[in-house]
């Protein structure tokens, strides 16, 4: 019995002994692992100026690499057979390689890093302007590799570049007329840029309507004949003409008949809405002809005019120019002025402003107002529950046999302010009599209908005058002599039975 415990003893301590062995020759294999050698670090920059590096290691007896970037920035743990990503700034940098073995040995290698960027390629500049204003510019730019751009604008002295973002668009307005030269700098992000430049050149050219106010437009008047335009101040602001600057036309003593003077415009005229023009003038004579005249900016031949006549002297008037049957397809963009045009020189003066498109004369809206005009646009604004329209005459008969009326119902409930306004394009002329008369028709006798003039600075009139009969025609008149004053207005407004606190009750008026 006891041989066989020691025979299991010395089992044990023989396997005891073998483990042992096994151990120190696993230690022995730790021990023979050599130190890293045959270090690099392969180093492949990006070519999109972004500074991307990848950095891939390699060595023997290397089972773990930290990388050293050499710009400051954390180091990295890199496993044999990887890489590392890194964004440089451009520079020179060292980046230390240390390589570690199972045992913990290492071995350290450094490389050096070269980053520098391409030069911004391809740079395209976009100048456009601005739409309404002639003296500012959007701008913007686009190059491959660049990271943002730098604009000089070319209008001051040691300017200092304003920064414009890829994708950006930035605005800037020019100090006048004249030719910049506009420079735009690419930056790559590093030392390497590129530079382009575009020739800004801002006009302030002369267009319609010419009310010739504009400080930094240039008004050439190109004179012909005896004739001599300046630009003045305003010698008469009254009437319909009350701006600050307009045309004086001499006409010398012994000026040709057709003595006149040319107005050059920056674009054709444009006909496709209006075909008439409308000029402020201002005559010594009454009776005397107002040429207007356009042509083709390059061929003379191909031109038209129209006459107007001035009647009345040392005033304002508006004078209306209807081109509607003339030949509008060619393009136009000279205007000619003619005063007092078939009559030699005889040193008069002439003023004109506002040379613009406009309606014809014919087709505004003003005194009489008879609704039966197809050309013309009669605005009729009901309000405050007055329902107002032009409708055929329901009753043509009388003293009112036209084909047209205007038919106002004043509903029920109405306030009794109930109404309707007409705005007028021509205001009212009170030079021969300050009264108005109106043809009416309504239900009711004896009741108030309120005669109202206006305009858009506030001013106004107005008078109240009773109907005599009922469901027929009569004339109404109002009476505003004293009341008007010289004041312009713009507007006729006219209520049916305006009596305080009275609702509307649904009656229908004429």
């Amino acid at each position: 019995m006891k041989k066989f415990t020691y025979l299991i003893g010395f089992v044990s301590i023989l396997f005891g002994l073998q483990g042992c062995t096994e151990a120190e020759r696993n230690i022995d294999f730790l021990q023979s692992i050599p130190v890293p050698s045959n270090l690099s670090l392969q180093v492949q920059l990006s070519q999109d100026n972004t500074g991307t590096a990848t950095l891939t290691p390699s060595g023997d007896s290397s089972s773990l690499f930290r990388i050293d970037f050499g710009d400051g920035s954390e180091a990295v743990e890199v496993s044999p057979g990887s890489s590392a990503s890194h964004q440089y700034a451009e520079g020179s940098f060292t980046a230390l390689l240390t390589a570690f073995n199972l045992n913990g040995d290492s071995a350290e290698v450094s490389q050096p890093v070269e980053v520098s960027f391409l030069p911004p390629q391809n740079l395209v500049i976009t100048v456009t302007p601005v739409s309404g204003d002639n003296f500012s510019v959007n701008v913007s730019a686009e190059a491959d590799f660049a990271v943002g751009f730098e604009v000089y604008f070319g209008d001051v002295n040691d300017e200092q570049p304003t920064p414009l973002m890829v994708g950006e668009t930035i605005t800037h307005t020019y100090p006048a007329v004249g030719v910049y030269e506009l420079r735009v700098v690419a930056l790559s992000g590093g030392a390497e840029t590129t530079e382009g430049t575009v020739d800004v050149v801002i006009e302030d050219p002369i267009t319609l309507p010419l009310d010739f106010e504009s400080p930094t437009i240039d008004y050439v008047f190109i004179d012909f004949g005896g004739a001599f335009n300046t630009l003045i101040d305003n010698p008469d602001p009254t009437g319909v003409n009350t701006s600050s600057k307009v045309v004086e036309f001499f006409k010398e003593e012994g000026a040709e008949v057709f003595a006149g003077t040319v107005i050059e415009l920056g674009e054709p005229i444009d006909f496709s809405e209006l075909q008439s023009f409308s000029i402020d003038t201002w005559s010594p004579l009454a009776g005397s002809t107002v040429k207007l005249k356009i042509e083709n900016g390059t061929d003379p031949n191909i031109s038209a005019e129209i006459d107007a006549v001035t009647t009345t002297t040392n005033e304002w008037e508006t004078l209306f120019f209807d081109f509607t049957d003339m030949d509008l397809t060619p393009e136009y963009s000279k205007v000619v002025v003619f005063f007092d045009f078939g009559n030699v020189g005889a040193g008069d003066t002439f003023y004109y402003d506002n040379i613009q498109l406009a309606q014809s004369e014919a087709s505004l809206v003003g005194l009489p107002l008879d609704f039966e005009d197809p050309t013309v646009n009669y605005t009729i604004i009901g309000f405050e529950g007055a329902e107002s329209t032009i409708e055929p005459n329901p009753d043509p008969s009388g003293i009112n046999t036209s084909g047209n009326v205007v038919q106002s119902v004043k509903t029920v409930g109405a306030q009794f302010f109930a109404g309707t306004a007409i705005p007028l394009d021509i205001p009212i002329d009170f030079s021969t009599t300050e009264s108005i008369s109106i043809k009416t028709w309504s239900p009711k006798a004896n009741i108030p209908v309120r005669l109202k003039l206006e305009n858009a600075g506030g001013d106004f009139v107005e008078l109240d005058v009773n109907t005599t009969t009922i469901n027929q025609w009569e004339e109404l008149v109002w009476d505003f002599t004293g009341m008007t004053n010289g004041i312009e207005f713009t507007q006729v407004v006219i209520f049916f039975e305006f009596v305080v606190d009275l609702p509307g009750d649904g009656s229908t008026y004429y």
